[in-house]
């Protein structure tokens, strides 16, 4: 069986703006709309041009500067948001407007204070209006996590018929479990007529750390499309993270799965990313986090000096990242120290390196992170401090070789 395309549809510039305080104007989406569509993504959600007339024009620009990829327009199932939508997509080589409302029994009934039948009727009407626009209309069934299969698998049905070519199965509120999302998915799938039709797509939020998860076992049920963002960045605790889901599918060819992501990328974008919009990575952020590849632990430096893959599963020449960082620490050991100050250009005997260590325990103790200019600092204690331990140079081009005599 051959591997299965996972499409990848990028939301950074509508639901990633969507963070209070991340604003982008319209020069900086269309900026990170052109990496985007460098980095490979199947689809940008450029924005929901009934917003505003700077979202508005945001789509319009982003039509107009991207060629290969897909670009969507967000919409509630409103007609006018929907017009909105259509106009400002007319000059996308491939557009797409994504519309839909919300489908569980507390959006029904606090939301909308309507009835299933109504919501049924108004995601049908909605559908349709959008095939006047563009031919390719992605249905959102908000708050799928928490709506009623049977009800779902109805409301499903209904739009395929209607002319939906995607289907959006939103957990909204990041509700789900990953075996209880994979089992809707999968549901879906085995249940509603015309589903092999349609591409089935997951859009999770990461309420409870669970998003990127979520939509693993998505795709695993039978979900051909995930929604995500670049550094995981959206409402609330954010989405899935673009280049999380990308990766595990990269890195576990068992599952079948593959995507057009170019993943050497993936560090580039997500700079790119955090400063358009000001939003920090987290340093322990899986992947694209400053400390995603780097040690400090001196058992851990040991191995990874030793072979990368003792303490790395992931190259991180793969995601544009040209070597793991060996960070000195006072939990780090002799290994780490010999390789920083090889990195410098110093080779070291074994009693220099003794000489050299007990001196950066000392100054580690007092520091979070030792730098290369006081490393080459210790070299001239140990020369000052220790008169019995001669510390001779001899130079070979740019390698330094000190031995203790």
């Amino acid at each position: 069986m051959g591997n299965n395309k996972i499409q990848i549809f990028d939301t950074t510039l509508r639901d990633g703006e969507q963070v209070p305080g991340c604003k982008l104007n319209t020069k900086e989406k269309i900026k990170i709309a052109k990496r985007l569509e460098d980095l490979g993504v199947d689809i940008i959600e450029a924005g929901f041009p009934t917003s505003s007339p700077g979202d508005y024009k945001s789509v319009q620009e982003i039509s107009k500067s991207v060629s290969k990829t897909i670009v969507c327009a967000l919409s509630r199932a409103v007609e006018k948001d929907i017009e909105l939508a259509g106009n400002a997509l007319k000059y996308a080589k491939k557009p797409r407007i994504h519309t839909g409302i919300g489908t569980s029994n507390c959006h029904i009934r606090y939301k909308f204070n309507s009835t299933q039948e109504k919501i049924i009727e108004r995601a049908k009407l909605s559908v349709k209006y959008a095939k006047k626009f563009v031919e390719d209309v992605e249905f959102y069934a908000e708050d799928a996590g928490r709506t009623d299969n049977n009800f779902l698998a109805k409301i499903c049905e209904n739009v395929i018929k209607s002319g939906a070519t995607v289907i959006n199965i939103p957990d909204t509120t990041g509700y789900c479990l990953p075996e209880e999302y994979g089992k809707k998915i999968r549901f879906l799938k085995e249940n509603v007529t015309g589903i092999h039709k349609i591409v089935l797509s997951t859009h999770c939020h990461n309420d409870l750390g669970l998003a990127t998860a979520n939509s693993l076992f998505g795709i695993i049920n039978g979900a051909q499309q995930v929604e995500c963002t670049v550094n995981g960045i959206g409402e609330r605790a954010g989405n899935t993270s673009l280049e999380e889901i990308v990766m595990i599918i990269k890195q576990n060819p068992h599952l079948n799965f593959f995507t057009n992501i170019n993943t050497k990328l993936i560090s580039s974008i997500s700079y790119l990313v955090s400063d358009c919009t000001g939003m920090k990575v987290q340093p322990n952020k899986a992947i694209v986090g400053i400390n995603a590849f780097s040690h400090s632990s001196g058992i851990h430096q040991d191995g990874i000096i030793k072979r990368r893959e003792t303490y790395e599963s992931i190259n991180p020449e793969d995601v544009g990242i040209n070597e793991s960082s060996i960070i000195l620490t006072a939990r780090s050991g002799r290994a780490a120290l010999a390789y920083r100050y090889k990195k410098l250009g110093y080779s070291l005997n074994k009693r220099s390196l003794d000489l050299i260590y007990s001196i950066f325990l000392h100054y580690a103790d007092k520091k979070k992170e030792i730098t290369d200019k006081e490393l080459k600092i210790l070299l001239e204690k140990a020369n000052l401090n220790n008169k019995n331990n001669k510390i001779l140079h001899s130079s070979n081009n740019k390698k330094r070789i000190i031995n203790v005599v």
